[in-house]
């Protein structure tokens, strides 16, 4: 298995565009969201090695009480009816922990909206710049993170 990377997102308010929601979509404050849901959603996603997802039992509690947490920065990208179809995390201080699309919803604009999304507020807050680490050998997410601008940093 390859290593992780480590991408970059400078963000320049020219740079930046609207975020759209895929139709059918719709973004889920967090406080709305299960967050069994949330887990098993991160845990499939992350099967394959391409992350780790911390037992259900801590998971969630060891997320909302990290000092760079911020409910503000947890995007959830659901269905009308509820359905978790998507979810990233920012901390608060303008890194990207995870990201994670539904493997049935793929396709559709969620990660890309939900990125669009987290750049337009983490560049209201002042940061110039955002990262994210990514497995070398995941080459879709790094394809959509480079078409948004996203470049190879140091690790």
């Amino acid at each position: 298995m390859a290593g992780a990377i480590r991408l970059r997102k400078h963000l320049s308010a020219s740079d930046l565009q609207p975020v759209a929601w895929p139709a059918g979509i719709e973004r889920l404050p967090v406080a709305d969201a299960d967050p069994d849901a949330l887990h098993a959603l991160l845990s499939h996603c992350y099967a394959n090695g391409s992350g780790i997802v911390a037992p259900l039992e801590t998971w969630w509690v060891d997320t909302v009480m990290d000092e760079e947490y911020d409910p503000d920065l947890v995007f959830v990208a659901a269905t009308p009816s509820g359905e978790i179809a998507g979810m990233l995390l920012c901390w608060n201080s303008g890194f990207i922990k995870d990201v994670a699309v539904a493997s049935h919803m793929r396709g559709r604009g969620i990660g890309e909206a939900m990125l669009r999304a987290a750049f337009a507020t983490l560049q209201q807050r002042g940061f110039t710049q955002v990262d994210l680490k990514a497995m070398a050998d995941n080459t879709t997410a790094i394809r959509l993170y480079e078409r948004l601008g996203m470049v190879e940093a140091p690790l």
